[in-house]
């Protein structure tokens, strides 16, 4: 298994393991509807290739030499929101907005893989930290990011589809 950039050939695997993954990170009441409308906006094959052609974008997959079985997608930006701006201590910044792995690889290593990587990147880029929202009602979410060191430094409002949803925003400072 290897971490390495995403490219062109890869989006639409990419969108496929995003619209299998990202329904795990919804709370188990959310909508079928709303899920599958984030996943048309955010995570489509087309989006994809935003997201590469995006130079503050990064997305990095976890490859099982039959494809992605794990990816993240990272801005290198500051935060899109001044609520969240306020609440991210160290600058430079980077957003890890995504961080899933099909589910049959749930429990290894392959997602603390990429979250290795992705804090390697950033600090080799200049950031003094990486911050990501969280759903509040995802409990395992919480505790792998806690593992990796990511703290509660406030909250969000995050909208899936027609809902909106509450979140937690938590920050790792690098270095």
């Amino acid at each position: 298994m290897t971490v390495r950039t995403a490219t062109a050939p890869d989006v639409a695997a990419l969108a496929d393991l995003a619209a299998r993954t990202f329904p795990l990170a919804c709370p188990p009441d959310m909508p079928e509807a709303d899920m599958a409308a984030f996943i048309a906006q955010h995570l489509s094959a087309e989006r994809f290739e935003q997201y590469l052609a995006d130079p503050t974008a990064e997305v990095l997959l976890v490859d099982d030499g039959e494809g992605p079985i794990g990816y993240t997608l990272t801005f290198a930006a500051e935060p899109y929101d001044a609520g969240i701006a306020a609440l991210v201590r160290r600058r430079p910044t980077v957003e890890l907005s995504k961080c899933y792995t099909d589910p049959a690889v749930h429990g290894t290593d392959v997602a603390g893989r990429l979250m290795t990587s992705v804090l390697e990147r950033a600090a080799e880029g200049g950031a003094e930290s990486v911050w990501l929202g969280v759903n509040g009602r995802n409990a395992r979410a919480q505790r792998f990011y806690a593992k990796h060191g990511f703290e509660v430094v406030g909250e969000r409002r995050f909208v899936v589809g027609g809902r909106t949803e509450d979140d937690l925003v938590l920050e790792r400072v690098l270095g």
